[in-house]
């Protein structure tokens, strides 16, 4: 002991990896970290909650995904059964994530033009045209097929 002594006062005591100062020691009975760990915010408690790891079953089979996983599967399926409130709720935040995302909402259609009503005239028409033939075409074939 009287040895260890001696070379933590010795001036050419060899400061290495393992081997701190004398002086930048930590004393006998104090802590390293004084004030203890810093408290967490509400952010970052919600982060570390909703990365967590929960098992479900889907389709009969256990799986292990995240609660914020577990969280969208099911506002997704609560919307897909005319639940208006978690449908509400989806569109909001897919609007949020777009917005995070820098996705912009789809430009307004330009209206028609001149042009463009035009060929949707001469589709109509063809349609008109060949749905009419169809109905001839089922007419003879039922006129046809009448018991004597």
């Amino acid at each position: 002991m009287s040895a260890n002594k001696t070379s933590e006062n010795k001036r050419d005591y060899e400061v290495g990896r393992g081997k701190p100062p004398v002086h930048t020691r930590f004393k006998k009975g104090q802590s390293g970290n004084p004030r203890g760990p810093r408290p967490k915010n509400l952010p970052a408690l919600l982060v570390d909650a909703l990365n967590e790891k929960v098992v479900v079953t889907i389709d009969g089979e256990r799986r292990e995904i995240t609660k914020r996983e577990a969280v969208v599967t099911q506002m997704v399926n609560e919307s897909t059964r005319a639940n208006l409130r978690a449908t509400k709720m989806l569109i909001d935040m897919l609007k949020d994530a777009e917005k995070k995302a820098g996705v912009t909402a789809p430009p307004e259609p330009a209206p028609f033009t001149a042009a463009d009503e035009a060929v949707m005239a001469t589709f109509i028409a063809r349609l008109r045209q060949s749905w009419e033939e169809e109905l001839r075409q089922k007419g003879t074939e039922d006129a046809g097929s009448l018991p004597e």
